[in-house]
């Protein structure tokens, strides 16, 4: 999972600083209705003139958004600024890992308005009150279906839900078909004229109600997720609800004004950035709401319409996610299909689909991008990272060690940007193997519903059994477990005891390979270009952290390292307008920012000659 930013000034306006709507008259004959009550609870401002009228064919105002951005909950999680980071409760003694609280602003859940904390920012604006979209709430403890149409709807064929901290039954979910699909994506292909047409701000606004119905119902969510998913429910559940609710602001601010790149005394040309058509959201399972928003939210603010398909282990909150949305977004725009092993090949290899979102392993990765390319498809890839972790010997020990737990044991391991493979100098190797040896023998796996756990279960079967394969590789060749390594057999759920293995060689499975979970080698270092060249020797390059109090060493590092994202003594900072993406067999394309926002768009110039001749 990451660490996302709720500062209030980072995105208090548009990167360019304002945006264009688009000049054309909306659409609204195919989806009026559904439109009109977009126009009616569009609560965000324009962000050209800030006048708060639309150029669309409706006649509703809109109302200027306030300048601050960020919620704060009451039913239990983060009020504070999501930050990502760890640290254990000061009147728990559980050693319970929390989010720490930070410079933010709050949003009053109950008066709707914003109100900064007592150390918050000086140069933030005063914010002005906000009207907080109230939406109908559904079960989240039954009734799981499709949603075609904007319309739920079920299929002969059924499978199970179960959750992995005890392998008991959680929900029957429907398996769609083919001709579901079908069905979706013709109900998708005909509502996009209309979305696309629909005024910017009016699909800035429907993403920003997204984030609302995300808050408005997020102690359902965290719930849900931590039965479906297994992660801690306050610490992990609600910091990925947390993070995906203001991903969901951030992304709203975003826009591609048109530009004009060239004017002369002959002609002008204008850029304009136009959406692609029908998307396709393929989400995995270690963060089934996050990166569900990462994907779904910069594709209707680009104009597109989307079809979801989450992960088989875990489709529950993206089913609640898309039914809450269709009270907000018009039939056709946002649906949503549980599959099998079939659906994703359909879906790929889908002729009216324009692009695949695509999370998950590099192996599968490979096998979409071979299934689009037959139709030419856009695609975005984040796939699988053997990310580094690099210590240098100017840190204390017992200060960085927890920092440097949490970065390698992040949701049980399962977060492709976690340290996976981590370097300590040898002048602090020994004592620095013991700090986190001893964190590793208080942190608490187990339920994530239990308040004491700071580590979950692992997912599903088939990765648990992949991690476990990971420890008997090491134990049949002799590697020495600093702690964990026994796994138990009569374990309720698919638990995996935190595991550090002592300085294995460079060409062990356990430092060539991800594991995807609680075991993670260790490994001394002594020269600089040595470790460089050591962390760069993988054929992954998503990520790395360098831990040090030296700046300047650690920018000339960072440098160095082929990967898309560098942490400097901090882990797993992500902002909604800096672009994301993976070097080599990591994945290609980008989320997040105006250059994630891009990947939903073609580029359309216009060339007008200056002259009337005809």
């Amino acid at each position: 999972m990451i660490k996302v930013s709720a500062t209030p000034n980072a995105l208090n306006g548009h990167p360019n600083g304002e945006t264009r709507t688009p000049s054309g008259k909306a659409n609204v004959s195919q989806n009026g209705q559904a439109n009109s009550r977009l126009n009616r609870q569009a609560n965000g401002h324009i962000n050209g003139n800030g006048n708060g009228q639309s150029n669309g064919t409706t006649n509703s105002t809109l109302k200027p958004k306030s300048s601050g951005r960020w919620r704060a909950r009451k039913n239990g999680s983060p009020q504070n600024k999501s930050s990502g980071n760890l640290q254990p409760e000061p009147n728990g003694g559980n050693g319970i890992l929390t989010p720490k609280s930070s410079t933010s602003t709050l949003r009053s859940r109950k008066s709707g308005n914003l109100k900064p904390t007592s150390n918050a920012s000086r140069c933030t604006p005063t914010p002005q009150p906000e009207e907080v979209f109230k939406f109908t709430p559904v079960s989240f403890t039954d009734d799981f279906r499709h949603i075609i149409n904007g319309q739920k709807v079920t299929s002969d064929r059924h499978h199970t839900i179960l959750n992995p901290a005890n392998k008991l039954l959680l929900a029957s979910v429907p398996v769609a078909n083919r001709a579901q699909l079908d069905e979706t994506t013709d109900s998708a292909l005909a509502a996009f004229p209309s979305w696309a047409a629909t005024p910017i701000e009016h699909r800035q606004a429907a993403v920003r109600n997204l984030g609302q119905l995300i808050g408005q119902f997020m102690q359902d969510f965290k719930i849900l997720l931590t039965k479906e998913q297994g992660k801690p429910i306050d610490t992990h559940a609600g910091w990925e609800l947390a993070g995906a609710e203001i991903w969901c602001y951030g992304m709203s601010e975003m826009s591609l004004p048109e530009e004009t790149v060239l004017d002369d005394n002959e002609r002008v040309a204008i850029v304009r950035h136009m959406p692609l058509g029908v998307v396709a959201a393929i989400i995995p399972w270690n963060f089934p709401v996050m990166l569900l928003i990462w994907k779904i939210a910069p594709a209707l603010v680009a104009g597109n319409t989307v079809i979801v398909k989450p992960s088989p282990y875990t489709p529950l909150c993206a089913l609640k996610i898309v039914e809450l949305a269709q009270q907000v977004l018009p039939p056709g725009v946002l649906s949503c299909l549980n599959g099998d092993d079939d659906m994703g090949p359909w879906l790929t290899g889908h002729p009216k689909i324009a692009k695949v979102a695509f999370t998950g392993s590099t192996a599968t990765g490979k096998l979409v991008l071979q299934s689009a390319a037959g139709s030419l498809k856009r695609v975005t890839m984040e796939l699988g990272g053997n990310d580094p972790a690099i210590v240098m010997p100017d840190v204390t020990p017992k200060a960085v060690a927890l920092d440097l737990f949490r970065c390698m044991f992040n949701n049980a391991g399962q977060l492709c940007a976690a340290a996976k493979r981590v370097y300590i100098h040898e002048k602090i190797y020994d004592e620095l193997r013991d700090e986190l040896v001893a964190i590793a023998r208080t942190a608490k796996v187990g339920d994530g519903l239990d308040p004491a756990t700071m580590v979950g279960p692992i997912q599903n079967p088939m990765q648990y059994e992949k991690v476990k394969g990971f420890i008997a590789d090491c134990k049949a060749n002799g590697y020495t477990f600093a702690v964990g390594g026994e796994v138990d057999p009569n374990s309720p759920g698919y638990f995996i005891p935190i595991t550090i293995v002592d300085n294995p060689p460079d060409e062990s499975k356990i430092v060539r390979e991800e594991p995807f979970g609680p075991i993670i080698p260790i490994m001394k270092w002594r020269d600089e270009d040595e470790v460089i060249r050591r962390a760069n020797d993988t054929e992954y390059g998503l990520a790395a952290t360098i831990w040090t109090n030296d700046m300047e060493r650690a920018n000339r590092i960072s440098l160095k390292l082929d990967v898309g994202t560098v942490w400097i003594n901090d882990f797993p900072y992500i902002h909604p307008a800096a672009p994301f993406a993976g070097h080599k067999m990591s994945g290609f394309g980008v989320e997040n920012g105006k250059l994630g926002l891009h990947e939903y768009t073609s580029s359309h110039v216009t060339y007008r000659n200056k002259t009337v001749r005809y």
